[in-house]
């Protein structure tokens, strides 16, 4: 096979090769204090049911007062101030003026003293704001809810509570319980334990039935589940927090699916089989209310079933069967059509994320795009004209455009107009769409759109950013492709080089990596600017990023070659990268280091062991360093269980090789981390120790898997770079 000519996809050009006189040089206060170069948005945006209006957060700066405003996306006319902060006050509380409309629109949810729980769930107190009579209420005066929804007409809400699920009647204020078994750390109803949470991205697990008269709710019994402990340092004695947290091969929640009828009182269960080991991570209602939606997973996740549920009964029968040899990725790319004969959905089955069109007999009707590019979101249909919305790659890996196409399939239309990333909100009737536009140099950008593309106007251009950041030297980040491991496959890469680079001279390079399963880090995209990256290459760094084999964007094969090896291909990939690199004329192969947090973090520390000779230093925050730590959901997708394929962690967990340490290691990790638990660092940390190697490590108390304490962190992160770099 024939050696790839590697190129430059986007040369530099010759204002980042000159040294930029007079320009300023970044500082970590200025990024990291005092928000100097903030993006702004459009905040709080809401499509109103008629298609016409939309609603966003405006803020004025001469009296700090919030309003959420209605405007026509036509001409861009204020409408409505629908809420204002002056107004929002109960009893002593301030109100927020952004919220959740019911679906009439006739009222507004309001949320205070809201304290996250995990990733995505959070309790707080909820307000009920009634846009005709201009009143507020609160939801309940028994202590603070979970997940509170509306009922479709807007009379109800159902909410959670010391893992019950309870609804208040909005006009009479009666509150009804409808479950009475919750217990903490053994019953949830209503909503997910910690694992489906994190790895399902969902936290509230009730639904409205489309009339509202149902409502279809989880039930997790995690009584068998082994509890994780971790002490949080907030007294004289430590505080022991226990949570149930099943780790790869362990016992998981048995998760039951109940049907609960509000007229009746009476409660249904949906018949999942006799197999108890296995996942629910989807259910949804279809366009008939007495017909619920369930998907059933094996716990090797490699089949997915779409059960079809009666509400009444609970009896189930299978829609439809979709299998893999490796493992199926859920999203929510799942629409039933209002005529109730037909879903929409996406699937990797012909090797690439595409739309399908299956009637409700299980049958496929077409297949509505097709090629060597992946579907990554589906914003909906416009049932109306038969057309699909959809967010693809088929530009680039790299980008993300908006399409439209008939529902047929056939010819497609490209809606967005600029090379980069693009995302999009539509109006309810789909006339309309808000694009979020961002490139690399290039701030967000906020326009209204028709259902044609054409730009309406700009909401929000970030235009101070830009003139802020024209006073900087900035070198201007280039896309590339560097060779991976295994000979003809190339591999998708950013560098920034310093504003002033020269050729002739040889600079350290520090590279940045992620590349876990279906991630990315290389995207033609703002992302906040790269502000850190530029600041090390003004000091005389080449900052890299590569998205290594397994990583998203290139179709299922690419993605889902590190089946069962998990860490193998992506550490073989990184160091393949470093090496030619090392290779550059410009570039001083002595002087490489690698830096990740999480699946990063594992990965950087699999560098500097397996990579000894090519890089000197490496950061791992919040690492994993065996995947036997981890959570079952996650690992045993990529991996199965322990039982079944021991090699698969041992070997590749950074512990087995840490006599194999030569460079500098700064290890970092927050104690209180729910997620990647505090044990990865204290168990890598006693296996260096016994092997006799010197490192740095640093905890943040109490801290969970993001640490909020970013200045203090990005400083000891750069001085780390510079001292031993």
């Amino acid at each position: 096979m024939k050696k790839p000519i590697l190129t430059l996809l986007l040369a530099s050009s010759a204002a980042a090769v000159l040294a930029q006189a007079g320009k300023k040089e970044l500082t970590l206060e200025e990024i990291y204090v005092e928000g100097k170069f903030r993006t702004e948005s459009v905040y709080g945006l809401n499509s109103m049911k008629d298609g016409i209006h939309f609603s966003s957060v405006e803020r004025d700066p001469s009296t700090g007062e919030s309003f959420l405003v209605q405007y026509e996306y036509k001409t861009g006319k204020a409408t409505d101030t629908i809420l204002r902060s002056s107004l929002l006050r109960y009893e002593g509380s301030q109100l927020p003026v952004g919220g959740t409309f019911s679906q009439d629109e006739s009222k507004i949810m309001l949320k205070t003293d809201v304290e996250s729980i995990y990733r995505r769930s959070t309790i707080e107190n909820n307000y009920i704001f009634d846009r005709n009579s201009g009143s507020i209420t609160p939801l309940s005066e028994n202590g603070r809810q979970k997940y509170a929804a509306f009922s479709p007409d807007a009379s109800r809400v159902a909410f959670v509570r010391d893992n019950n699920i309870f609804i208040k009647e909005l006009e009479t204020g009666a509150e009804r319980q409808i479950t009475s078994d919750g217990k903490y750390n053994e019953i949830i109803n209503g909503g997910t334990d910690w694992v489906y949470e994190e790895e399902f991205a969902f936290a509230r697990a009730f639904f409205w039935s489309p009339d509202g008269k149902r409502i279809a709710y989880y039930k997790f019994d995690e009584s068998q589940v082994k509890q994780y402990n971790f002490a949080v340092y907030d007294q004289l004695y430590p505080t022991d927090y226990r949570y149930k947290y099943p780790k790869p091969g362990e016992a998981n929640s048995v998760v039951t699916i109940h049907i609960y009828d509000l007229e009746s009182g009476k409660t249904a269960t949906a018949d999942l089989g006799g197999e108890t080991d296995q996942y629910i991570p989807r259910i949804k209602w279809t366009q008939d209310p007495s017909l619920l939606c369930i998907f059933r997973m094996n716990r090797h996740q490699n089949k997915l079933e779409y059960l079809l549920a009666d509400a009444e009964t609970g009896k189930t029968r299978v829609l439809l069967t979709r299998e893999s040899d490796t493992y199926i990725d859920i999203n929510d790319d799942l629409h039933f059509l209002s005529d109730g004969k037909s879903l929409v959905f996406t699937s990797e089955q012909d090797g690439y994320n595409h739309i399908y069109h299956y009637d409700m007999t299980g049958e496929l009707i077409q297949q509505v795009t097709q090629g060597p590019w992946e579907v990554t979101a589906l914003y909906g249909i416009d049932e109306k004209n038969n057309t699909l919305y959809y967010q693809s790659t088929e530009s680039s890996p790299l980008q993300r455009d908006v399409y439209s196409i008939s529902l047929k399939g056939g010819k497609k239309k490209k809606l967005s107009r600029r090379q980069g990333t693009n995302d999009a909100v539509f109006s309810a009737d789909f006339s309309y769409f808000i694009n979020y536009y961002s490139a690399a140099g290039v701030p967000t950008v906020v326009t209204v759109n028709n259902n044609k593309g054409e730009v309406l106007r700009t909401l929000e251009d970030n235009r101070e950013l830009t003139a802020t950041l024209s006073d900087y030297a900035l070198g201007k980040k280039e896309f590339l492709q560097i060779p991976s491991a295994e000979e003809g496959i190339l591999l998708n890469a950013w560098m920034i080089k310093p504003a002033n680079f020269d050729p002739a001279k040889k600079y350290p390079v520090f590279m940045y990596v992620y590349g876990g399963p279906g991630s990315q880090t290389v995207s033609d995209s703002w992302g906040g600017g790269d502000l850190w990256y530029h600041l090390l290459a003004q000091k005389g760094y080449l900052v890299v990023s590569v998205d290594n084999r397994g990583t998203g964007g290139r179709g299922a094969e690419f993605k889902k070659m590190t089946y069962l090896n998990l860490g193998k291909l992506e550490t073989e990939d990184q160091i393949a990268a470093a090496k030619w690199l090392a290779g550059q004329p410009y570039v001083d192969g002595s002087r490489i280091g690698i830096y990740g947090w999480s699946y990063g973090g594992y990965m950087s520390s699999l560098c500097i062991t397996r990579g000894a000779d090519v890089f000197k230093a490496a950061i791992a925050g919040a690492p994993v360093t065996s995947w036997r730590f981890y959570d079952s959901i996650y690992t045993e997708r990529y991996l199965r269980t322990p039982q079944e394929n021991e090699d698969g962690y041992d070997l590749n967990s950074p512990i087995h090789y840490a006599d194999q340490l030569k460079g500098k290691y700064l290890l970092i990790h927050g104690t209180a981390d729910d997620n990647v638990h505090f044990q990865n660092a204290v168990e890598m940390a006693e296996a260096l120790v016994k092997a006799g190697k010197q490192f740095q490590s640093f905890y943040y108390p109490n801290e969970h898997h993001g640490v909020r304490y970013r200045y203090h962190l990005q400083t000891m992160i750069t001085d780390f770079i510079l001292q031993n770099l």
